[in-house]
């Protein structure tokens, strides 16, 4: 089965000749296009203070004259351990004026995990946040360490190598090409050492500009609020997507601001995990509950209204004159109280990374929030898949980027193909010829079904659980079932080689087991009840504490690391077996 994405266009016109697509272009057009108009918002003393297209694009210039004053050069590799801040960004863009490539680190990266990633890719040099980062990379004997303290003499350089040779910038920017390295990007894994993604100029160009394609998915107004890392594809995209189209982004360093952040950015684009859709709706669903009297009467009529609104516009269908005036009525007394939660401005939240559960989406939206997934891996420079606002289908990623296109192997592995598609892993030949047939299409690893064009993904082909009995189960589906539940924080589902399913859960914030017990084994049986008898859950453990990143039980974007969290509790597992 094969689908391709229509080749429609939306977006600003911008140049895609043979050799010009490179994220220098990019950049150079993105500050032509706007200079007046605001690129990125940053928090100073509790303001949010603008910096335009044209102030960014000079401190992007100066900061490339200084890379190249520092001898950095076309092909040398300069890491990035930083959180989400805009120093992140003009300095990525300024790598790409002179032909760097990028090796970005997440921030709370181990110094181990940190050394992994700029010896592997060779790095020359490293910029840090600041000395407590700067600390992980001492010992490595880099030629250059900067930090961000460092922005101001490393722009002063710049400014007296422009007055020396004020076109040499322009000529390091001409001199590359499409097929040129860009940025790696180390995949986090759930299991073994990170692979180093080469992702060429044209992978990401084409990756943008698929996107900007994409029918009100991102407008040049927009407001954007960005707390993801950008050490991964996801939040790395919507930087280089914001040069595409236009629009502003806040930056959040801290994803525990994020709260903070939302009612005073307003943002009218949220791009997020789904971990914190996943809170959001916690929260909700837990102050509905404690409302009694009137208010608990008005609440679930206005989701009766909201549930119905819902149906008929995933149908694509308008809502009738009656039921339309109810919605407006629900949105001012109840949605709209929500909606602050998320700035009041909100258009469309975007979940990526992990699997959101379709429940939480549809409760969403039946508070008049749509929240749109889409799908892909690093391996296609971010997205194969998005669903768009004006159709969509709950449960799935959502139909083709235009110029992807998409087919189902005959044992399900969904298999892309396409400009996004990257150059392959980096001192890794052997796995490059494994995901990259001859035949061009990009092996995902995946499993999943297209059903009139929309991909639903099922599950990973190594995570498939095969019981002792020979029966294929989906664990990502009975985990995302489990997580509905306002006390589940995370659960793992086993069973691979076993005699039956069982399942490992632990508990949201502030919850004991004791006070969890009697709901967990409701939940667990509300999940069986529709199940064949060899998928069901027919034990389980609620764990002491939550899976954590910090014991590299989870990734970065909050996926869980299934062999190490296996082993951290084998002995829990075991028991379950016994």
């Amino acid at each position: 089965m094969r689908q391709t994405a229509p080749d429609y266009d939306l977006g600003v016109a911008i140049t895609t000749a043979t050799g010009t697509r490179t994220i220098a272009r990019l950049w150079q057009d993105a500050v032509a296009r706007h200079p007046d108009e605001p690129a990125y918002l940053t928090e100073q003393n509790g303001e949010w203070q603008p910096l335009t297209w044209a102030e960014a694009g000079r401190i992007v210039d100066e900061l490339a004259h200084g890379l190249l004053s520092l001898g950095v050069r076309k092909g040398d590799a300069f890491a990035i351990l930083a959180s989400t801040r805009v120093e992140w960004v003009l300095f990525d863009f300024a790598l790409a004026l002179v032909g760097g490539v990028t090796a970005p680190v997440y921030m709370n990266s181990s110094a181990r995990d940190a050394a992994y990633v700029i010896e592997h890719s060779e790095a020359i040099g490293v910029l840090c946040e600041d000395d407590e980062q700067r600390r992980k990379v001492d010992a490595l004997g880099l030629e250059h360490v900067l930090t961000f303290a460092d922005f101001d003499d490393l722009r002063a350089r710049g400014r007296e190598h422009a007055q020396a040779d004020p076109d040499a910038v322009d000529r390091s920017a001409a001199q590359i090409g499409e097929d040129d390295l860009y940025t790696f990007i180390y995949t986090s894994g759930t299991t073994g050492p990170p692979k180093g993604c080469m992702i060429l100029h044209r992978n990401y160009f084409a990756m943008v500009d698929a996107a900007s394609r994409v029918d009100h998915f991102t407008l040049e107004r927009d407001v954007m609020l960005l707390f993801l890392p950008l050490a991964h594809n996801f939040g790395r995209c919507m930087t280089l997507l914001g040069a595409r189209m236009g629009y502003t982004i806040a930056f959040c360093p801290d994803p525990y601001a994020v709260a903070d952040a939302l009612p005073a950015v307003q943002p009218t684009v949220f791009p997020s995990v789904p971990r914190l859709f996943e809170k959001v709706h916690t929260g909700i669903t837990t102050k509905f509950a404690e409302e009694t009297g009137l208010k608990r009467a008005l609440i679930q009529w206005a989701l009766r209204v909201g549930r119905r609104a819902s149906a008929l516009r995933q149908a694509g269908e308008d809502l009738p004159r009656g039921l339309a005036l109810q919605h407006r009525l629900a949105d001012r007394l109840v949605y709209s109280k929500v909606k602050e939660r998320l700035g009041g401005r909100l258009r469309i939240g975007v979940s990526g990374g992990a699997p959101l559960a379709k429940e939480i989406i549809e409760f969403f939206h039946s508070l008049d929030i749509l929240i749109v997934e889409g799908y892909g891996l690093t391996e296609c420079t971010t997205a194969a898949t998005v669903n768009r606002m004006s159709s969509f289908r709950f449960g799935t990623v959502g139909p083709a980027l235009p110029g992807i296109e998409l087919r189902i192997a005959d044992d399900g592995e969904v298999l892309i193909r396409g400009d996004t598609v990257f150059g392959g892993y980096f001192k890794d030949e052997r796995a490059t010829q494994e995901v990259l047939g001859a035949d061009g299409w990009l092996r995902s690893g995946d499993v999943g079904h297209l059903d009139d064009g929309f991909l639903t993904i099922t599950d990973r082909k190594k995570d498939i659980l095969v019981t002792a009995g020979g029966k294929n189960v989906a664990p990502q589906n009975l985990e995302n079932a489990l997580k509905t539940h306002p006390l589940v924080s995370q659960a793992l589902v086993v069973g691979d080689r076993r005699p039956y399913v069982a399942a490992l859960i632990t508990l949201a914030e502030e919850t004991t087991p004791d006070d969890a017990r009697f709901e967990i084994e409701r939940l667990v049986e509300d999940v069986n009840r529709d199940l064949s008898r060899f998928e069901q859950i027919k034990r389980y453990a609620i764990l002491p504490r939550d899976f954590s990143e910090e014991e590299g039980e989870v990734t970065p974007t909050l996926k869980l690391k299934r062999r190490v969290c296996q082993e951290h509790f084998a002995a829990e597992i075991e028991a379950l077996y016994s």
